[in-house]
């Protein structure tokens, strides 16, 4: 990161995905490492499934919390039509980490608004990059859908600018006055979010590759 650079990322999803404490724990870790950091969120309805958004910007010195349209490194979508409506926030050279697993809003369920077929594809269309993975299923094969939330901090972890072991030291500080088995647990997740983002990496690198 040159000197002057910020890291702009926008988190988002519905309540009770965690994104609040997945963004607490971004500025945990940029804090970590020196960074000045300004965050904030907004939520709707947040208890009852409503969007949720946090912006986070952090760098050598950030005067405001706000990102704007445009210019956001990362886009870490943990709902995937949430992700698809706020993609106009990334940069050009940007990438979307989205969990694809369909989780649908009571807006929908109430008929004010339809669904996308295929959200990350979508945002695809439109010219952005999108890593989409299931981080729902990933959390249940780990054996609590809970840690859902470290899987997606996880599919980050490579996409910020210091170390990943930086954010799960993080993460384990957060968790360790509850137990050396929820500490494993989320060690687990956060390598598994990892593993996501590089297995689809890849597969889109061989179905580019020339015949």
């Amino acid at each position: 990161m040159t000197q002057n650079q910020i890291t702009n990322i926008l988190v988002c999803g519905i309540g009770g995905q965690g994104v609040m404490t997945a963004t607490e724990i971004l500025a945990e870790a940029a804090i970590a490492e020196g960074h000045d950091v300004k965050k904030t969120e907004v939520a709707g309805m947040a208890q009852r499934g409503g969007v949720v958004t946090s912006h986070l910007r952090f760098g050598l010195k950030v005067l405001s919390p706000q990102i704007e349209p445009g210019s956001a490194q990362v886009l870490l979508g943990f709902e995937g039509a949430e992700a698809l409506r706020w993609s106009h926030y990334l940069r050009p050279d940007g990438i979307a980490l989205v969990n694809n697993a369909r989780l649908v809003p009571p807006v929908v369920e109430l008929g004010l608004f339809d669904y996308p077929e295929d959200p990350a594809g979508q945002m695809r269309a439109a010219g952005r990059r999108v890593v989409s993975f299931d981080a729902m299923s990933i959390a249940h094969d780990l054996g609590e859908v809970r840690l859902g939330n470290t899987v997606m901090l996880g599919a980050i972890a490579d996409y910020l600018p210091f170390a990943p072991d930086v954010l799960l030291a993080c993460i384990v500080k957060r968790f360790a006055r509850k137990g050396e088995k929820l500490v494993e647990a989320n060690r687990n997740a956060f390598a598994a979010g990892r593993d996501a983002v590089a297995k689809q990496l890849a597969t889109s690198a061989l179905a580019a590759a020339p015949a």
